[in-house]
């Protein structure tokens, strides 16, 4: 696949840009004090070369030291005016000598080392605040870079928390099955196989579309639904549209057996588990219910919970919300998903 092109701005070589704009601009300066002289012109170019040769000299110097990386000294900066001043005044004076007049007497000397001296004072000064600001952006980028890394690495950890969670219950109905019904038994493996499969997979994305994860779910549902029989009823209303929605891998996984363990496990009569998935206003919401009571065992449906939100929120952002509530009889648990397909 070809390498897109740099943006323009982002091929510029911004230090010799700026380097011919700083010169040219004292040189046409010192042209308009001198206009109407002869040979201004050459003073002029002879001055613009002069300057771009002692100041990037300088910067090479500032460069092998490796004062950029290590820190500013800004009184070095400063004092360093006082020498550079001088060589260029030197550099420059020959000029006026050939083109101009012949020097006869030194008055000029003393204001053309405090000009020089705080030109290079200004050429200091403006490429120190170009280093700090480089420094700052690095330094930005690389907490940026870290904070990522560090995300990641949470976000696969969480999910690495949910996997063996769903795995190790799926084996426990198999091993049930195994003495009552080897068939259904036989079923059940192919589906734990299946999601097993999707579980690897999608654990290297940090989302997935809702169709891919509604997939997962219907396994292990079926799953479920060859221990549980009729006691598990299920129902499954997706707003067309929405297939394509992006969520964290097993995020759903994980309330539906959330709501078969608390709904269907727990009572002799079975439960309903209701899934939707509808547009709201800016958001997208899907949510898992279970006819029942709010149950918690322990701390387990909270650090559940916990764990999933934490994974929402590294996964899809801030505006992403899970919320846990029962009401009208039923345990809801609604995903809010900022945005839409």
């Amino acid at each position: 696949m070809p390498t897109p092109p740099r943006p323009l701005l982002a091929r510029v070589n911004w230090y010799w840009a700026c380097q011919a704009l700083g010169w040219s601009g004292i040189a046409l300066l010192q042209a308009a004090m001198f206009a109407g002289n002869p040979g201004v012109l050459a003073v002029a170019l002879w001055t613009l070369a002069t300057g771009l040769f002692v100041s990037d000299r300088w910067h090479a110097f500032i460069k092998r030291r490796g004062w950029g990386q290590r820190g500013i000294d800004w009184r070095l900066m400063a004092a360093s005016a006082f020498v550079l001043a001088p060589v260029t005044v030197a550099a420059i004076s020959p000029s006026f000598h050939i083109f101009m007049q012949p020097i006869t007497n030194f008055r000029w000397l003393l204001p053309a080392l405090a000009s020089w001296t705080g030109n290079f004072v200004v050429w200091n000064l403006l490429y120190t605040m170009a280093l700090s600001l480089r420094r700052a952006n690095r330094f930005e980028a690389e907490t940026l870079r870290l904070e990522l890394h560090a995300k990641d690495i949470e976000l696969r950890a969480l999910q690495a928390q949910v996997n063996p969670h769903f795995f190790f219950n799926s084996l426990n109905s198999v091993r049930a099955l195994i003495y009552e019904d080897r068939e259904a038994a036989a079923r059940m493996i192919d589906q734990l196989a299946g999601l097993m499969r999707y579980a690897l997979q999608s654990g290297h994305a940090d989302t997935v579309p809702l169709a891919a994860e509604m997939e997962a779910v219907e396994a292990y549902l079926a799953i479920e639904k060859i221990r549980f029989e009729e006691r598990l009823r299920v129902q499954v209303d997706i707003e067309p549209g929405l297939e394509r929605v992006m969520i964290p891998p097993m995020s759903l996984q994980t309330l539906v057996e959330n709501a078969v363990k608390y709904g269907v496990e727990l009572s002799t009569a079975g439960s309903d588990i209701r899934i939707r998935a509808w547009r709201g206003e800016g958001a997208t919401l899907i949510e898992i219910a279970n006819a029942g009571a709010l149950r918690r065992i322990g701390d387990s449906t909270q650090l559940g919970l916990a764990n999933a939100r934490k994974r929402l929120e590294l996964a899809v952002g801030g505006g992403a919300s899970l919320a846990l509530a029962e009401h009208d009889g039923w345990v809801r648990a609604t995903l809010r998903l900022p945005g839409g397909p």
